[in-house]
């Protein structure tokens, strides 16, 4: 058995974490509620500006637009949201997973552009490359970064440096239930639908009503300023939808750690307990053994 000492330092070394598990808690709670806001209030944007455009390009005909074919070079761009900092579960770990299991990607036709110091720096020590870093943008995104990556992006597809975009971020459902999720920028891909969009009977029901759509002005001009309004729109939501589940995870991390540490804390109590009432009943024993021997 350890002795009272080592008990007594483990004990105190626990409580020091329990405290600061717990201000981080609170601090993540704080930050969760108004990233909640923020990814309620884009949630519906989100949703509706991807089916509304898939529903356009799903509606028309014989359209030959840059953005809506595959590109000559096989490789594949990768927008990976992940967090700066890590203690938050799972997080940071599933949108890796998401990636460097998937069949699609390999060290070889994959840049990543990261968003975030964890993607990051995992991705390039698994031997990835990373294009691009917008690390910065994680912590308060506003509309603005997101045009910036959507602009870069579309320049390297136009310049034929990249053939496919993806989006890879986790999707807030709820406080507790954040899920990775996968989707295809470019190409258009015109059999997609938005997150959380609604059961298979009504999509089912919105492919049967399928009404001719005419563009005005031609459709090129107008696909070229709809679709990188498009993309700039996926990036921003994704962006507000991954710092709200951020938190939430870490919130979540930093709950279960408290409760663990309060549960170490009882058992070391209990041990420093028996342990002094040992040290207590030795002393008795020994104390009464010299008073046996002087008589």
């Amino acid at each position: 058995m350890a002795s009272m000492r080592d008990i007594k330092r483990r004990k105190v070394s626990i409580e020091s974490t329990q405290q600061i598990t717990k201000a981080m808690k609170l601090v993540s709670t704080v930050k969760l509620q108004r990233a909640k806001v923020r990814a309620e209030q884009s949630k519906m944007y989100f949703k509706c500006i991807y089916e509304t455009v898939n529903s356009i390009l799903a509606r028309s005909t014989a359209i030959n637009h840059r953005y809506l074919k595959e590109g000559t070079c096989d490789k594949k761009a990768v927008i990976m949201i992940t967090g700066n900092k890590g203690l938050a579960g799972g997080y940071n770990s599933n949108i890796i997973k998401l990636v460097t299991r998937d069949s699609r990607f390999t060290k070889e036709n994959t840049v990543v552009y990261a968003i975030g110091k964890n993607g990051k720096d995992t991705m390039r020590r698994m031997g990835y490359e990373v294009k691009k870093d917008y690390s910065e943008m994680v912590e308060e995104p506003i509309y603005h970064d997101a045009s910036v990556i959507a602009k870069d992006l579309l320049e390297a597809f136009e310049a034929g440096e990249i053939g496919e975009i993806y989006l890879a971020y986790t999707f807030f459902k709820n406080t507790v239930s954040h899920i990775p999720t996968l989707l295809k920028l470019l190409p258009v891909d015109m059999e997609a639908s938005a997150p959380d969009a609604g059961d298979a009977a009504s999509k089912e029901a919105e492919k049967k009503d399928m009404i001719p759509m005419n563009f005005e002005p031609a459709d090129e001009e107008a696909l070229d300023l709809i679709i990188p309004k498009y993309i700039t729109s996926l990036i921003f939501g994704a962006m507000v939808e991954a710092v709200a589940s951020e938190n939430g995870a870490r919130m979540q991390a930093m709950d279960s750690a408290t409760n663990n540490a309060a549960e170490m804390i009882d058992k070391l109590s209990l041990m420093y307990n028996r342990a002094r009432q040992s040290s207590i009943t030795q002393e008795l024993t020994e104390i009464i053994a010299g008073a046996d021997a002087i008589n």
